[in-house]
């Protein structure tokens, strides 16, 4: 019987060289596209993604929060294509992510928006796509062909477009993320004895939560997405405060949970709702530092930048779907009744 998944192992391999076709090839366009967003001026941004694009526009809410001072949101597009608002976005710059451009209610926002006044900017792996044409600028993330229903190689792409987008615009050059491709290939080679390990205690859960704090609650999200659609357990990401806000009731001895505390503030803020978790019983493993402040990690990432932090604290993350849903007898090329491109209004 063939090995399954392969296609989704591929992929995950694959990120190092992504990063580094998007590092070469895309720097420059990183920085056109600054230059006419901070030519702009824009007072606030908004984000519209669905998805495993969504973890990414979180991501990237993140960054332009605490490194470019400004408000940020995320959009609903069903306010503009079920309810026909037309918002006043003038001074607003709108960020569309969608791995293929095609989503009937992203584009159609995206239009919307363009009409109220916002400048609009299309982060897709498609150049061709109805999203970036219908935005102002677009940004590839030049991640190649993507086969497997659950994203990979697209996701972390599309976090390394966004900070790249992100650091032009306050003037950098990019080159801290010069370290990433060694340092992801290095680390999916190292952690697999680890994710294996886990997978197996991991293969018979009936549920899951996932938390974390600060950058790192992105990749709770993300995780949370990729566990569900490739090993069918639900699983549900809360960020280590609004884990404290009621849903830690929820949790005991038949609770695994999984924490991402791959960046440094987020780990320090996750300590005190970790030991909460512990004290009622809570199985976790933590993803991060082996120096990290949230614990021994069950799967260990490299101290690096925490802005970058992500895009490595994924890479085990996405191992480990797909290791448990092989260890489940699951395809995790082949999810059932989900395809590629979802196309919703």
């Amino acid at each position: 019987m063939s090995e399954t998944g392969t296609v989704m192992a591929a992929e995950i391999a694959e990120q190092p060289v992504a990063w580094s076709r998007l590092l070469e090839g895309g720097r420059s366009d990183a920085v056109r596209v600054a230059q006419a967003v901070r030519s702009a001026s824009p007072r606030f941004v908004l984000f519209a993604a669905r998805g495993t694009s969504d973890s990414a526009a979180l991501y990237a809410r993140y960054l332009c929060e605490t490194v470019l001072g400004l408000p940020c949101g995320s959009v609903s597009p069903s306010t503009v294509t079920v309810y026909g608002a037309r918002p006043d976005l003038r001074d607003v710059l709108l960020v569309a992510v969608s791995q293929s451009g095609g989503s009937p209610d992203l584009v159609e926002t995206t239009s919307v928006a363009r009409e109220c006044g916002a400048l609009t900017l299309a982060v897709t792996n498609t150049g061709d796509s109805d999203l970036a044409r219908a935005a102002d600028l677009h940004l590839d993330v030049m991640a190649g062909p993507e086969k497997a229903v659950a994203a990979t190689k697209t996701y972390t792409a599309e976090l390394l477009a966004l900070w790249l987008l992100v650091d032009a615009w306050r003037g950098g050059d990019g080159s801290r993320a010069d370290v990433l491709p060694e340092l992801g290939s290095a680390l999916l080679e190292s952690c697999a004895p680890e994710v294996g390990v886990l997978a197996a205690r991991l293969r018979f859960a009936d549920t899951l939560l996932t938390t974390g704090r600060g950058y790192s609650y992105p990749s709770a999200v993300e995780a949370a997405l990729k566990l569900t659609e490739t090993t069918y357990v639900p699983a549900r990401a809360w960020s280590g405060a609004d884990l404290l806000h009621g849903p830690l009731a929820a949790v005991d001895a038949d609770t695994p949970v999984l924490a991402a505390a791959g960046s440094r503030r987020g780990a320090e803020a996750l300590v005190d709702v970790l030991e909460r978790v512990r004290g009622r019983g809570g199985d976790v493993s933590v993803v991060g530092p082996a120096t990290g402040a949230a614990g021994a990690p069950a799967l260990t990432l490299p101290d690096v930048d925490e802005e970058l932090a992500p895009l490595l604290e994924i890479l085990p993350l996405q191992l480990l779907c797909l290791e448990m849903a092989r260890a489940r007898g699951l395809d995790p090329d082949a999810p059932r009744g989900l395809a590629k491109v979802t196309r919703t209004r």
